[in-house]
């Protein structure tokens, strides 16, 4: 027997896509999944297509494009859309990213009905994509009471990874800046004399970190991901989607945004209301005593426990089919 309705999911890249992931961890097997997700989003593929049914559509910005290589993407973007979002579906859930806004916007003239969802790392204005797609969404949800201050929506709340295997303690850091790497972090940490470290460098080339802590285990991506949280004593992190995955293992943490590198997304307010609600350390300034002095005092700290708000918004999507 066939699950009823189908959801079209629009996955977006990195922490977009780990936030997919927790929604499809509560739909999987309650409806039939289809996803998009960015051109050679290797890693996503992979995350997914055991799922459902896996397309994809060209991204038209990421933190560093310009904008004159941005408009015409968009515009690909559109007539891409236009082909790929059918009306097959019943419901198309967008994650965030400018890569959401052509099929969201296809979707909505086609009248399916769109999902808009604000990302957990906003706390004193909306990402632009979310605010742009509430007006041409059935609903938006929102992962915190914070978020109602700008935007129309139902709070449901944090969307939580459920653990995928046992913790336990492998006695090294993990060292994260997801997709697009941290340079700045990855450069500082590097001047340490740390040596149980797994570093994580994502699209950035690892070469120069291996050669200079030939000790350290450097990976850039890997669907195993979830593997190097459960077992690390301590993630030093960007403020991205890995914070929610060391909620969901029971891990502490030290939060190091890259204001100097991305422009485009959460801003210093945002990752100092995120750290109070999850009882993280964090750092600002970015300089090896400050890193050092965060580690010390991050694995001191009490590891809070939240609601997880994917099970409210997957039911929710399921009552709109229903």
């Amino acid at each position: 027997m066939h699950p009823s309705g189908h959801v079209l999911i629009l996955a977006g890249y990195g922490g977009h896509t780990g936030e997919a992931y927790v929604l499809v961890q509560e739909l999987y097997g309650k409806v039939k999944l289809s996803f998009l997700i960015p051109e050679g989003d290797k890693l996503s593929k992979m995350k997914l297509s055991r799922f459902g049914k896996v397309d994809t559509l060209i991204l038209p910005r990421d933190p560093k494009t310009p904008l004159y290589v941005f408009i015409p993407r968009l515009l690909k973007a559109f007539v891409q859309s236009f082909r790929k979002v059918s009306s097959e579906f019943d419901v198309v859930v967008s994650l965030g990213s400018n890569f959401s806004i052509p099929p969201a916007l296809v979707a909505w003239a086609k009248r399916i009905p769109v999902v808009n969802i604000e990302t957990f790392i906003r706390f004193v204005k909306p990402a632009r994509t979310t605010r742009i797609l509430q007006y041409f969404s059935k609903i938006t949800a929102l992962q915190w009471e914070e978020q109602k201050k700008f935007l129309k929506g139902i709070v449901v709340g944090p969307l939580i990874p459920k653990p995928e295997v046992k913790p336990w303690d492998g006695g090294y850091i993990l060292v994260t800046g997801g997709t697009f790497g941290h340079k700045l972090l990855f450069d500082t940490l590097a001047e340490s004399d740390l040596h149980n470290v797994i570093l994580q460098t994502g699209k950035m080339n690892p070469a120069a970190y291996i050669k200079k802590h030939p000790e350290w285990k450097v990976v850039t991506v890997t669907k195993d991901f979830h593997k190097l949280i459960a077992g690390a004593s301590l993630i030093v992190t960007h403020f991205g989607f890995t914070v929610l995955e060391t909620i969901a293992y029971r891990k502490h943490a030290l939060l190091v945004p890259p204001y100097s590198e991305w422009t485009k997304t959460a801003g210093p307010k945002d990752a100092e209301c995120f750290a109070r609600k999850f009882n993280y350390v964090i750092v600002s300034e970015i300089k090896l005593e400050n890193l050092l002095n965060g580690i010390r005092e991050a694995t001191g700290r009490k590891v809070p426990t939240l609601p997880n708000g994917a099970e409210n918004l997957a039911n929710i999507i399921i009552g709109m089919i229903r």
